[in-house]
């Protein structure tokens, strides 16, 4: 007698969604990302910290910068423009939820940090600073801490270009 033969039932194939159409700029001709209601928001941590995955570039940098919240994102992105013009060649990277920026060889040399009423602006070599950034209990390390209205943008330039001469940590 011959057994009877079976068929595996086929699972039941999901529709596919219509690809999105990317639009062109008017003025570039560059074609735009679709906006997505699934795009998350990035995390923030204690003090408003923006939570960033650990990764080289200037992109992981710009995501931290976008993130902070308030007026501390104006004290980010003045930072970053102040460590990009004074340091010729620094690459950046977020590291432990802090961009961090460096030389190619010499290590990095300063970082900073968003805390609830101030963001932390830590020179890795800075007791070799003139003058020496106030806050530190580290045997190198040097900060200060920049509230609302209290960013010295003459001696903030000194020190980035005074750190970016010196050899960085290298982590």
């Amino acid at each position: 007698m011959k057994s009877p033969k079976f068929k595996s039932p086929t699972p039941a194939k999901k529709p596919r969604k219509p690809a999105t159409r990317l639009k062109s700029s008017p003025k570039t001709g560059a074609r735009a990302k679709p906006s997505s209601s699934k795009t998350k928001s990035v995390k923030l941590l204690s003090g408003g910290n923006p939570q960033i995955a650990k990764a080289d570039g200037n992109a992981p940098v710009r995501a931290y910068i976008a993130a902070i919240p308030g007026w501390k994102r104006d004290i980010g992105k003045h930072l970053d423009a102040l460590i990009v013009r004074n340091a010729p060649g620094v690459r950046k990277a977020v590291k432990w939820n802090s961009p961090f920026y460096g030389i190619e060889g010499q290590g990095w040399f300063v970082s900073f940090h968003v805390f609830t009423r101030y963001v932390k602006l830590t020179f890795f070599r800075g007791t070799s600073l003139r003058p020496a950034p106030p806050g530190g209990t580290s045997k190198e390390a040097r900060w200060i801490d920049i509230h609302e209205d209290d960013f010295d943008e003459a001696q903030i330039t000194s020190w980035i270009k005074q750190a970016a001469a010196l050899p960085g940590w290298l982590a």
